[in-house]
């Protein structure tokens, strides 16, 4: 197998605090950040939901293109796949894949993006400012990794906006294992088949990828946290979509009579067991997150996401909720509620345990150890595109993006770590040079 490489450019990173040249990795990876590319639930019936999605699908096509990838294609939904030639001897391997998404979340302050370098020196990492003025910081309360890290150079916003180290960073990380293996041609490698695919963050992702013209099987989506992180179990994830339709009656003459619809709404949530809310569970607790909500007398709106590792369990909250709405219901004497849902996507865990891709877990293991980093398995709290790719045919477990406080202005990755998936991919497409 051969050495991991360092590939630096020449010149000094614009918006560091620090005199390093920036690496390859650490340059596409900015030069992706500063593009604002945030997917929109409120346009979701559209794809990719915003057109700026496509903004950094074209850079990254363009970056394909120059490094010399086959069957470059962007297409009109935002799809952009790619290919690369196996090295010498592997041409008869089977295709291994990797998937990444171009947009980012929608939850937080993301345009303008202005990506930085800052230096950890110990202490508090004050990024910025938001834009209502409040210091933005990472602190080891926040974030005990920080203790890791005095010394190192951390990419993050300047506070006013989200970073899009998810998924940019995966991005980035295949672009640059791209850069090694035309730069080192007897790297070993199969054929890669490569996507890049928009509106991951609102739950609709690879589902328009053409999974026959992908051509591989299996393979591996690059979305994940911190260095070393790796998961192949997720939640199954469900939307819920409540609404109220109320009677407005002037106030004056309202009794007995005006039924609010938005105070419908606010029952119904009071009802939804406040333990079980995202800020109160951890590990493999499932929960009820509300959204979005609005609303006024005569109608009002509620969307949640409900989730859970266990299937039954998912179940059990749909029928949790439809269980509030028809008691309201009752009180009111007519059905001022309705309840609907929406599948998002499935425990990817019920895929990739199945014997036949043992060897995308311990593959995995193996590359991770060939950084210095010993792989953490972890049932993520969330989902990926390999929950959809997965159980449409295509086994992907998720590798670490080395984002950390994802979805939010306090969102950094190290640098060592965005370099050092670098290296691991390196070593892990060499796994698969082999029979």
């Amino acid at each position: 197998m051969s050495t991991p490489q360092t590939d630096t450019q020449t010149a000094a990173a614009p918006n560091t605090t620090t005199d390093t040249a920036r690496s390859y990795v650490v340059d596409r990876f900015m030069k992706y950040c500063e593009i604002s590319s945030q997917s929109n639930p409120l346009t979701a019936e559209n794809v990719p939901s915003t057109k700026t999605q496509f903004e950094v699908a074209r850079l990254v096509a363009d970056d394909l293109r120059s490094l010399g990838a086959h069957e470059v294609v962007l297409d009109d939904h935002c799809y952009l796949t790619a290919f690369w030639p196996a090295s010498e001897g592997a041409e008869d391997l089977p295709t291994l894949g990797f998937c990444c998404h171009v947009d980012t979340a929608w939850q937080s302050w993301g345009n303008p993006t202005r990506p930085q370098i800052k230096r950890y020196e110990g202490g508090k990492l004050v990024i910025g400012s938001d834009p209502d003025g409040k210091e933005v910081y990472v602190s080891n309360k926040t974030n005990p990794q920080l203790k890791h890290m005095v010394g190192q150079d951390i990419v993050c916003s300047d506070g006013s906006s989200l970073l899009g180290g998810d998924d940019k960073a995966g991005v980035a990380m295949l672009i640059a294992l791209l850069k090694r293996l035309k730069d080192n041609p007897s790297l070993p490698h199969p054929r890669l088949a490569l996507a890049f695919v928009p509106d991951e963050e609102i739950g609709h992702g690879a589902a328009l990828l053409d999974l026959e013209k992908f051509g591989a099987d299996f393979g591996y989506t690059i979305d994940g946290g911190p260095l070393g992180e790796f998961c192949y179990e997720t939640f199954n994830a469900a939307e819920v979509f409540v609404r109220a339709k109320g009677l407005s009656v002037h106030t004056g003459t309202a009794k007995g009579a005006m039924i609010n619809a938005a105070e419908a709404i606010m029952k119904f949530h009071q009802m939804i067991p406040a333990q079980e809310r995202p800020e109160y569970t951890e590990g493999y607790d499932g929960f009820y997150y509300l959204e979005r909500m609005s609303g006024e007398c005569e109608k009002a709106a509620a969307d949640y996401i409900i989730r859970d590792h266990d299937k039954a369990l998912i179940e059990k909250r749909k029928q949790t909720m439809r269980d509030a709405a028809a008691f309201l219901n009752l009180q009111y004497g007519e059905e001022v509620l309705t309840v609907s849902d929406h599948d998002q996507y499935y425990n990817l865990a019920d895929v990739i345990t199945k014997p036949e891709y043992a060897h995308l877990i311990e593959n995995a293991r193996k590359a991770y150890a060939s950084v210095g980093s010993e792989m953490k398995c972890i049932p993520m709290r969330g989902g990926t595109d390999g929950s959809q790719l997965s159980f449409r045919g295509f086994a992907c477990a998720n590798l670490s993006a080395c984002y950390y406080n994802g979805h939010g202005v306090r969102e950094f990755v190290p640098v060592s770590e965005l370099e050092a998936m670098v290296d691991m991919l390196q070593y892990l497409v060499g796994l698969y040079a082999q029979p």
